[in-house]
């Protein structure tokens, strides 16, 4: 089973090492968990060496770096020894006295609110050229969780929050230990398939099959006549797709909240999905399910309190970057005091309420456009701003729904929270335009409380 974070692991032992170049590269494929098995004459290829000479050599260096007569270096490991195994040796020592102390590092930077972000290149198990910043123990604790069985997560945060980041973040060290995954996302469905009930189960039923890579064999096991959509699906999950594996699957639902505009499907699925999660109190096939749903507002379907999946499980609810979060962020883009002041992007954060979407669009423009922070500051409401096409489409979805645009102005007109209809302000909240505390609504950040005053 891969450890998790090894490629994380990896790329830090590098930097510890101070490996560069064509070592480092070499290092990272012979000692990637994937590899482990193979030998030289395997991995010298994929490594892009030049010939299995050099690769031996470049390989000789990189032992001579973690030596026994090196500091910090391997004790068991003689560098001049001309015998086999120096390879198995070093893995060893990696997987069971470095790797165990940088989990340790890890955990106590996130206990100390010191996020650290996973940067580009191989380290990132989201993929090549991905920034992803920790919102630790959040992660720590999802990853905790699905190791239990029956387990259902819910993750809730507005649009462009990083929900499906962290989705897709859990789900590659999902990955990584070897258990199944699928992910699916229910803004890709068409309005056609929210037709009915039963057309819906089939679309899902068919689109899990096909994230596992399995041909969807319907047919066998759904009679909406005679035993309903509901118990076929309940069926096809547990003796079709949990059958498939030994393993746990996690099953992650994005943007769980479409359903909310299909009241009479919502109020039949929500509670199979609780009950699929308290099943596994009763039956071991459904021990190995563990769900996670993300949604960006409360459910504004009415369900029974016994039936609702939104009050079991546990919650985390994303909220913007704090200021090392931010700078964290900084860091992994590359820049330094002289490009980017501290002061002047922590003066952004404020504006934006930590949003990571809107920071990233401003260093994004720092980055590629060569325009200043203080510029970006101060045309940041302006229609010349970089975030004029971001405030364009809000103010687009506001205005073509007169009760929403009447509400958010309400909001920014009063120097006070307002108590809003609860639909009207779930449906802000989602759009992230607001913060609830209680009944009461507030503008989520000075950006939109500026700009939807003058507008709206």
């Amino acid at each position: 089973m891969k450890p998790t974070g090894w490629n994380q692991f990896l790329l830090d032992i590098t930097h510890d090492y101070n490996l560069r170049g064509k070592l480092k590269e070499v290092f990272l494929a012979r000692f990637a968990y994937e590899h482990w098995r193979k030998s030289d004459l395997e991995v010298w290829e994929i490594a892009e060496a030049a010939s299995h000479e050099t690769y031996k050599k470049q390989m000789t260096q990189i032992y001579g770096v973690f030596a026994n007569d090196k500091p910090g270096g391997c004790p068991e490991l003689d560098a001049s020894s001309r015998g086999p195994g120096k390879f198995q040796l070093l893995r060893d020592w990696f997987k069971e006295v470095k790797y165990p102390q940088w989990q340790s590092e890890q955990f106590a930077v996130g206990v100390n609110g010191l996020t650290p972000a996973l940067t580009v290149g191989r380290g990132s198990p989201l993929g090549d050229n991905v920034i992803y910043v920790l919102r630790l123990p959040t992660e720590q604790q999802c990853l905790e969780e699905l190791t239990r069985g029956g387990a259902l997560l819910r993750i809730k945060a507005p649009e462009k929050m990083g929900k499906t980041s962290l989705l897709q973040f859990l789900l590659a060290e999902v990955e990584a230990t070897g258990d199944r995954h699928i992910y699916l996302n229910l803004q890709t469905a068409e309005s056609a398939m929210f037709s009915s009930l039963d057309k819906f189960l089939r679309w899902f039923c068919a689109n899990l099959s096909r994230e596992l890579g399995i041909k969807p064999n319907l047919d066998d096991y759904w009679d909406e006549e005679l035993f309903g959509s509901l118990v076929s699906c309940k069926t096809y999950v547990q003796d079709y797709l949990l059958s498939q594996t030994d393993r746990a699957l996690v099953m992650a639902i994005d943007n769980l909240d479409r359903l909310f505009e299909f009241p009479v499907i919502a109020q039949d699925f929500l509670p199979m999905l609780r009950y699929w999660h308290e099943e596994s109190n009763n039956l071991a096939q459904w021990q190995k399910l563990r769900l996670i749903i993300a949604n960006s507002t409360e459910a504004y379907v009415k369900l029974d309190a016994n039936q609702s999946p939104f009050n079991v499980g546990r919650q985390w609810k994303l909220t913007g970057f704090t200021k090392e979060q931010i700078l964290q962020l900084k860091a992994a883009y590359g820049f330094d005091d002289n490009q980017i002041e501290e002061e002047n992007l922590l003066t952004l954060g404020k504006l934006v309420g930590g949003h990571p979407y809107l920071i990233r669009l401003a260093l994004d423009a720092v980055q590629k456009t060569n325009v200043d922070l203080p510029t970006i500051l101060a045309n940041a409401v302006t229609q010349s701003g970089i975030y004029s096409n971001h405030l364009r489409r809000l103010w687009g979805l506001l205005t073509g729904a007169p009760d929403l645009a009447a509400s958010m102005k309400q909001v920014v007109n009063s120097e006070n929270p307002v108590q809003l209809d609860p639909p009207i302000a779930y449906r802000l909240e989602s759009m992230g335009l607001v913060t609830l505390s209680g009944d009461q609504c507030s503008a989520s950040c000075p950006l939109y409380q500026r700009y939807f005053h003058e507008q709206l």
